[in-house]
């Protein structure tokens, strides 16, 4: 086993040496359980200091990739990262005794389509007869390519938006690599980054998404392997790109060969913006992901995800080890959903109830002096004087939002708390008021009102 890590190692800093170990890791060559040489050992076989190795181990070890048992040695160990450390764990407040949840990030159940007619027309075909047939049902398949922004070399369906985020983490990301992230961004992928142990850079933003000149800066800076995008509804911000941004971070990119864009088009139907997508411009190394929890239903556990062949087929592949496909009974369903007129009809309706109730409001907030964005999709990002003060303010009426700091890859400059907007019915007015207050709490009074959040510029 020494020899075999010695030969893998061509750079022998403790990045490079925790990077080769990780890749053994991955490849199968050093399998889970199996006993690390001792870091005198590996120190000596490479020419290097043990405190190199060293800073090597904890950096596998924080990534969950090796387990240290004192005296007995080290092991490799399938990287888990434990719930405590999970930023997607720190979103709920857990503060007071909660009558208004805002923190949860999910959409209206009332606002989804029924399921009863869908359910009735697919609950007697004939679905589960063979584990040999297509991972995707083809009439599933055939509408989804009518849908998807840009023609895909391959198509797969997966069990929901994180489950493929996970997989594309898992075929295209390796220990130590450079990842570029949107910063904020949605904090279960830093923890699935963080778990692959990914070098997460953040990038900054402003009110059309990613900025062209910060992609340029970071990635002449960090020569990372991926980029990951939400192309509308951006969770927190509401974001969306334009045309003309996609076009604009498409030729920061073109340079960039080996970087694959990773693009997380969650909100799906319920986004009021149009699809778009870097595929448009740059189609052989763009993988798309199109969610369908917010628009038709979490319940449903589905996610199309389309891209380069080489990507698809490497999640494929690697399912027929797990779960081989996803139900192909609620791929009928969603088939039903996006083929029915009156599904169609109920989520317009639904766009438009949150559309109204963004704005609503954000019109409430900026005549209280309030700073929040929420262009699109289902939640409101708000500028606060104190995460901590803000959010007891709230927790005092009973009302919970998720804090702004897990969404954070780096600190904007201003705290935020996000609000499931998509969640507030009819009492705006009051609301607005509480959480202005809220938005004040900790400052001795003081607002700051502007049009976008301190540090996006």
């Amino acid at each position: 086993m020494l020899g075999l890590i010695a030969d893998a190692v061509d750079d022998r800093s403790a990045r490079g040496i925790a990077a080769a170990v990780s890749r053994l890791v991955s490849a199968g060559d050093l399998p889970t359980g199996a006993r690390l040489p001792t870091v005198r050992d590996v120190a000596r076989a490479l020419g290097v200091s043990p405190t190199t190795v060293s800073e090597a181990w904890q950096s596998l070890a924080q990534a969950g990739a090796i387990q240290t048992r004192g005296r007995s040695g080290s092991f490799v160990a399938a990287p888990v990262l434990p719930r405590g450390r999970m930023r997607y764990a720190r979103l709920a407040s857990g503060l007071g005794n909660v009558t208004r949840d805002f923190s949860t990030g999910v959409p209206d159940h009332d606002l989804l389509p029924s399921l009863a007619g869908s359910l009735a027309r697919v609950g007697d075909a004939r679905l589960t007869t063979s584990y040999l047939d297509a991972a995707v049902l083809p009439p599933l398949e055939t509408a989804l390519r009518q849908r998807w922004p840009y023609p895909p070399d391959r198509l797969t369906v997966v069990d929901g938006a994180l489950d493929a985020l996970d997989r594309v983490i898992a075929a295209v990301v390796r220990f130590g690599d450079h990842v570029l992230v949107e910063n904020p961004t949605f904090p279960p992928v830093l923890d699935l980054l963080e778990a692959a142990g990914a070098t997460v850079v953040g990038v900054p933003m402003d009110e059309h998404g990613m900025r062209p000149d910060a992609l340029g800066a970071a990635l002449t800076a960090y020569d990372p392997v991926a980029v990951f995008l939400q192309p509308r509804a951006h969770n927190p911000t509401g974001t969306g790109l334009s045309a003309r941004r996609v076009a604009e971070l498409a030729a920061e990119l073109a340079a960039y060969p080996q970087v694959t864009i990773v693009e997380d088009d969650h909100a799906g139907a319920i986004a009021s913006a149009p699809p778009v997508s870097l595929g448009t411009q740059l189609p052989d190394r763009t993988v798309h992901i199109a969610g369908f929890s917010k628009s038709h239903g979490p319940d449903l556990r589905l996610a199309a995800l389309g891209g380069p062949a080489e990507v698809i087929t490497a999640v494929a592949d690697r399912r027929l080890l797990g779960p081989g496909w996803s139900s192909r009974l609620l791929q009928a369903v969603l088939l039903d959903l996006l083929t029915s007129p009156e599904a169609a009809a109920q989520i317009e309706a639904a766009r438009d109830t949150y559309t109204r109730r963004r704005t609503t409001l954000l019109r409430e907030l900026a005549e209280r002096g309030v700073s929040a964005t929420a262009a699109d999709g289902i939640n409101l990002w708000m500028t606060v004087e104190d995460e901590q003060a803000a959010m007891l303010s709230l927790a005092a009426h009973g009302i919970a939002v998720a804090p702004g700091a897990p969404f954070c890859v780096t600190p904007l400059g201003a705290d935020h708390v996000r609000i499931t907007v998509g969640l507030i019915h009819d009492d705006h007015a009051e609301l607005a008021g509480i959480f202005a207050a809220a938005a004040r709490a900790g400052s001795g009074g003081g607002t700051r009102a502007r049009p976008y959040p301190r540090g996006w510029r």
